[in-house]
């Protein structure tokens, strides 16, 4: 449970970044969102999950 609130509290910290250093650019972006095709936003997702798991398996530690 540990190892678990410490990966929530990192990525939060992730997600912060750029809402604290790049508030207009975030605001800009988020207008954008709807004209962005569905089919895009799930490629993107897919890849995004594939590098989250990749990175999780090469820097899993084997006890």
């Amino acid at each position: 449970m540990s190892l678990f609130l410490s990966a929530v509290g990192l990525m939060m910290v992730f997600e912060g970044i750029p809402y604290f250093c790049f508030p207009e650019q975030v605001k800009s972006f988020a207008r954008k969102i709807p004209e962005i095709p569905v089919g895009t936003m799930r490629v993107i997702g897919f890849c995004l999950i594939m590098a989250g798991l990749l990175v999780v398996f090469l820097g899993g530690g084997r006890a």
